[in-house]
């Protein structure tokens, strides 16, 4: 099984490429390697090193600057993905590409399955949303659109890491607690991923995430608790629960996305780890490294 990674520099992308599966050799890109932008970079690519799946973990994620950079946004979470999708179904290729739970606007208190309405409340979540459809509507019968929300990882630039700097820096935090998700560690990700590459039955959206539902703030106390456990902090963090409206950002965020993981459960037999017990292996890294 050949497979080529985009976005092989990001925490998911670095994930994947150490946990490569005995079954498969992966070809890894980061983005100074391949721009996903660049349509004849990218045919150029695909062409050269026939695959039998494209990854993309590529995308421009950084939520609130997208709303003062739209046009970039759209470049890196629309054309991108369209230009893989365009090479993939060209040289006979499978595409999984990741996408996000702010695709929905989180304004009831449901859980959202990969068929509920889509309404994106940011330009992040409306790019994303737009690539996805690109995806679908150039390799429909090809391509698998897996949906995560809040990732994590021990390396790259994620909130668990971000809060283990300012708890150590600051001693106390201030964090929202009227935001509701799903922590989700890349390694768990991952696994389903490299599931997913040797299904090639399977196409069309999917949700993953680890078990289980937090806000921001309990994600925050968790990690205050599980990191003095493992000695990277000290026991007594001072953490504050604030409302969204304490803390606001130039994007909108959905207040609840909690998303539905049972057809992908159902799909692959696996059941999902709690976020709590992937949050402790995580930072075990973090204090080994």
């Amino acid at each position: 099984m050949k497979v080529i990674v985009t976005g092989a520099g990001g925490q998911v992308g670095c994930t994947l490429m150490s946990s490569v599966p005995g079954t498969a050799s992966a070809i890894g890109l980061t983005h100074a390697e391949l721009d996903i932008c660049d349509r004849s970079a990218v045919m150029s690519f695909v062409c050269a090193q026939p695959s039998d799946i494209i990854i993309n973990t590529g995308a421009y994620t950084a939520v609130d600057r997208a709303e003062s950079t739209p046009d970039l946004a759209a470049r890196v979470n629309i054309d991108g993905p369209a230009n893989l999708a365009m090479a993939a179904r060209d040289t006979g290729a499978r595409l999984l590409h990741l996408s996000t739970d702010f695709v929905f606007d989180g304004l009831t208190s449901t859980t959202c399955g990969p068929d509920a309405p889509t309404r994106p409340l940011s330009v992040y979540g409306k790019t994303k949303l737009a690539g996805e459809q690109a995806v679908q509507e150039i390799l429909p019968d090809r391509s698998v659109i897996v949906r995560t929300a809040w990732v994590y990882a021990s390396t790259g630039s994620n909130f668990v890491r971000t809060m283990v700097r300012l708890m150590r820096e600051k001693g106390h935090v201030r964090v929202v607690a009227d935001q509701v998700g799903t922590p989700t560690a890349a390694i768990s990700l991952a696994e389903v991923i490299w599931a997913l590459v040797h299904r090639p039955d399977l196409n069309g959206v999917y949700h993953w995430t680890d078990a289980g539902v937090a806000s921001w703030y309990d994600f925050a106390v968790a990690i205050s608790e599980e990191s003095a456990t493992v000695g990277l902090l000290s026991a007594g963090v001072r953490v504050d629960p604030i409302t969204t409206e304490d803390y606001p950002t130039p994007a909108k965020r959905p207040p609840f996305s909690v998303l539905d993981t049972r057809a992908l459960r159902g799909a692959l037999s696996v059941t999902p780890r709690h976020w709590r017990e992937n949050l402790r292996t995580v930072l075990k890294e973090m204090s080994r490294a």
